[in-house]
């Protein structure tokens, strides 16, 4: 059985959080220890095993729910702006997806800004893709990509790599806001229950370093998306990002990509993180596992209601 708390509660309660946390005049050091700190209130379903692991040198986790070896996998990319976010902040995520794919889910700790700026932890996670292909036994067929935010928008830089540099093509991509134009400034809105352009825009630039802002690499937005493996997105309507998402969707469709858009109109940014938490969120997080288990052909775990 498990319980969630009513939606409003916990919006009214992750606001003054994340305000505090994702505050551009804090030390990168200090936001990742705030949201490290608050991780633990997100609790990973029941049956969840957790192990260390590494991928292309870099630590990660191996996670499932219920058997423990499984035939598809997904390699999961963390949100925070490229310069935050944990193996710790996203477990609870990453868990709950691998119950609902029915899959194994690799959380990747992908290098971070400012001390590794682009394109260190997009290295990362096409080598640590790669390593799960050709040394881990799984095949394209069977291994998709998923992320929020800087991670969607890093789970497409990633998915473009491995296609034009190494003939692979993910089976699917599983993006939640995907932060696809980092390098963007003309949003309608400052500010949602979770971003702040105040941080967003000093993280963008830390991440950018000496980049060019308009590489594909940085921005998928700016770059060819034809040939994409089918991608569901998840938004909500009242973000930050939803402009710059929504028209990711329509260059997605243009490209004739298999693209699946769901809009939320109650659900904040990486509402997902708090599935343990928030029933919609919960429900949200079935969508997407469903998704991208039928994508790879597996069977899901079967869901706990109450």
């Amino acid at each position: 059985m498990s319980f969630h708390l009513p939606l409003p509660v916990v919006a009214t309660a992750l606001r003054p959080f994340y305000r505090l946390s994702l505050n551009a005049r804090l030390p990168y050091t200090v936001q990742r220890a705030l949201l490290d700190l608050g991780a633990p209130l997100q609790q990973v379903p029941a049956g969840a095993v957790v192990r260390p692991t590494s991928l292309a040198g870099r630590p990660a986790e191996r996670i499932t729910v219920g058997p423990t070896e499984r035939r598809g996998a997904v390699l999961y990319l963390h949100g925070g702006a490229y310069t935050i976010g944990s193996l710790a902040t996203h477990r609870s995520l990453a868990a709950h997806i691998a119950r609902e794919s029915g899959s194994v889910v690799y959380t990747l700790d992908y290098r971070l800004a400012p001390e590794h700026p682009f394109p260190a932890g997009l290295e990362d996670a096409v080598a640590a893709y790669m390593e799960l292909n050709t040394e881990h036994g799984y095949e394209t067929e069977q291994l998709a990509i998923a992320g929020d935010s800087a991670g969607g928008g890093l789970t497409v830089a990633t998915a473009r790599r491995l296609i034009d540099r190494h003939g692979v093509t993910p089976a699917a991509l599983a993006l939640i806001a995907p932060w696809v134009d980092p390098g963007r400034r003309d949003t309608s809105r400052d500010r949602d229950l979770v971003v702040n352009t105040a941080w967003s825009f000093d993280a963008a630039e830390k991440y950018l370093g000496n980049g060019d802002a308009h590489d594909p690499g940085y921005a998928p937005l700016h770059g060819n998306l034809a040939g994409l493996p089918p991608t569901l997105i998840h938004v909500g309507v009242d973000e930050v990002l939803y402009p710059q998402i929504m028209e990711f969707v329509d260059k997605l469709n243009e490209s004739d990509v298999d693209v699946t858009l769901t809009e939320y109109a109650r659900l904040w940014h990486v509402a997902h993180l708090q599935a343990s938490l928030v029933r919609e969120a919960a429900d949200a997080v079935a969508e997407l596992g469903a998704f991208l288990g039928s994508q790879m052909s597996v069977e899901p775990h079967p869901r706990h209601v109450g």
